[in-house]
């Protein structure tokens, strides 16, 4: 693993955990993998804020529409054994369908191209208003014709996906959940995934949770409903760890994988645009693909009622991020930008040099806290409340042990003033100075703020006791 690698992975948690503080989310999981290992894996937060239950790595999400990476591998799969084609129309398989929809082929339902209704003429499973869908009730959508004409345009469908799996148990001759267990996550390595609930008695679960502006609080979302038929749309159950290694594994330029290189490719590369997007994303068969400032990328993401989640596999640098929130709020999609972010400007500048390595840490004004990264020869005080947080940050050039300059900060920063810390012998740094502004740890500020802050009204309690008596 590359030195300015390790350096970024030190710096994301704690840039995450003041995230986490910030948007007062109930928990998150992050993993970060390097080729086929897993070099970062983090919880934060809570796994249930009504009994106060706290997040590890080891509880398992809701990982919704990550199902359909799930999925689409286990087609490839069968068309590697010479099973099917992916040119093969749904109705070889599937009777009772209708007409058009048995015409779609299945390269169309998996890049969603078939023209299906989304989720059905009720779509309250997706609200915990009823159950989700069983075959019958699938079955019975699907034999209506498609909303538009197939290969027309990409058009999202859980549905679609549905019938992937039943196309699945008619080639397998099996339930889709045994076979795409055994065939697809066991090969895979997996250990902490399941393609739908009920979980082993025992086994640690994150529940879901609420937004908080309807109620003034988030409430708890069991999230522990089966989905049935619709399973291999978004009924997955995993960790971040677990995901990020299968994604990994689908990387072109996986060492290992349950796929060829040709399957790979296949499936992550661009088939149809995503329409109305920006910036543009493009989807392929069982994964969304897209570019962030010159890296590309592919993955997927996924919501289901209380979860929102996304994976990111950066091919050319081999690395893959997974985020998982348990929130309908969570902050899965920006999260993950915001870790390519750290990611590339430690690719960009390298890992500090031993001139600037010992600046470093999280400082406090009364605006907001400001944390010093050292990367590089340079040192970055970047605020780490932003979702793109080494983006135009301000940058140090260190020129003693104790002092440096501002070398470049915005037009409405302090450009070119001076940089001063105290430390101990130990080289601790115990106070900071940038430009005229004072920088302080965290519990010397709060104690400042409530001192300057809290004296008016205790005065004015005391004056309240006073007319009283």
């Amino acid at each position: 693993m590359d030195r300015w690698l390790g350096a970024a992975l030190d710096y994301i948690p704690r840039w995450l955990d003041f995230q986490m503080q910030a948007s007062q989310q109930p928990g998150c999981m992050i993993a970060i993998a390097y080729r086929d290992k897993v070099v970062l894996e983090r919880a934060f937060g809570a796994a249930n804020l009504l009994t106060g239950e706290q997040l590890t790595p080891r509880h398992r999400f809701r990982v919704a529409s990550h199902s359909k990476s799930f999925t689409a591998a286990g087609i490839m799969r069968l068309r590697e054994m010479k099973k099917l084609r992916l040119d093969d129309p749904a109705g070889q398989y599937v009777d009772g369908l209708h007409r058009q929809v048995a015409q779609a082929t299945i390269t169309q339902l998996l890049s969603h191209t078939a023209g299906l209704i989304r989720d059905g003429d009720d779509a309250g499973q997706f609200l915990d208003r009823r159950p989700y869908y069983n075959a019958q009730e699938l079955a019975a959508d699907l034999s209506k014709p498609p909303i538009i004409a197939p290969g027309s345009r990409m058009k999202y469908s859980n549905h679609g996906y549905g019938l992937i799996g039943m196309i699945i148990e008619t080639i397998t001759g099996e339930p889709y959940h045994a076979w795409i267990q055994r065939e697809i996550i066991d090969a895979a390595g997996l250990t902490e995934t399941a393609p739908d609930m009920p979980l082993r008695r025992g086994t640690p679960f994150a529940c879901g949770h609420s937004g908080r502006i309807l109620l003034g609080r988030r409430v708890v979302i069991p999230g522990d409903n089966p989905t049935h038929a619709i399973a291999p749309a978004g009924g997955f159950v995993s960790t971040a760890a677990d995901i990020a290694r299968f994604f990994a594994q689908l990387s072109p330029n996986a060492r290992k994988s349950v796929l060829s290189t040709a399957s790979r490719r296949e499936m992550s590369r661009r088939h149809w645009r995503n329409p109305m997007t920006a910036p543009e994303q493009h989807y392929g068969l069982g994964t969304i693909s897209g570019s962030l400032d010159g890296w590309d990328w592919f993955g997927h993401s996924g919501g289901l009622q209380g979860y929102i989640s996304r994976t990111c596999v950066y091919p050319a640098q081999d690395l893959t991020v997974c985020v998982l929130t348990n929130a309908v709020d969570g902050w899965a999609h920006p999260w993950v930008d915001g870790i390519a972010n750290i990611l590339q400007a430690f690719a960009r500048e390298g890992a500090p040099t031993r001139k600037v390595q010992g600046w470093n840490g999280r400082w406090w004004s009364l605006w907001t806290a400001l944390d010093l990264v050292p990367i590089g020869n340079k040192v970055l005080a970047l605020a780490p409340g932003l979702l793109a947080p080494m983006t135009n940050a301000p940058e140090l050039a260190i020129t003693t042990r104790t002092a440096g300059r501002l070398a470049n900060a915005p037009g409405f920063g302090s450009h070119g003033e001076p940089v001063r810390c105290k430390r101990t012998k130990s080289g601790r740094i115990t106070a900071l100075q940038i430009a005229g502004t004072k920088h302080l740890p965290a519990d010397k500020l709060a104690r400042e703020i409530a001192a300057r802050y809290d004296r008016p009204k205790k005065r004015r309690r005391k004056t309240r006791r006073a007319r009283a008596t």
